[in-house]
């Protein structure tokens, strides 16, 4: 199996109102969040490839159009978890390119959470 991963970059602030009010996630504040796309695939294409790197700017727009510099609870419909996130992310990857194995997401240079069906 080839596997290939790009990395994508963008800052928003959320609030997970659902969580008791002395939470800390309770409280407006924000990250700097890393998305991993990772694409899989037995074989590999003419070029090469289980996929160019150059066609996954379209994540790169749609993040900097959507998610960069906004508020994450009026973007999503639910909770706006790094779990729910990445299960958002692979559901916007995996309708675009087949190959979409996994999406992470880090909120923290310590944290991550993967969805990966």
């Amino acid at each position: 199996m080839f596997r290939i991963t790009k990395e994508f970059h963008f800052s928003a602030s959320h609030q997970l109102t659902h969580l008791p009010h002395d939470h800390q996630c309770a409280r407006l504040h924000g990250h700097n969040y890393i998305v991993v796309i990772e694409l899989a695939s037995k074989t590999l294409n003419k070029d090469g490839f289980v996929r160019d790197y150059g066609e996954l700017k379209a994540l790169k727009t749609y993040i900097d159009d959507t998610f960069d510099h906004h508020h994450l609870n009026d973007v999503m419909d639910c909770p706006s978890t790094s779990e729910n996130l990445a299960q958002h992310f692979y559901d916007w990857c995996l309708a675009r390119w087949p190959e979409t194995s996994a999406v992470k997401v880090s909120e923290t240079p310590k944290t991550w959470a993967e969805y990966r069906p």
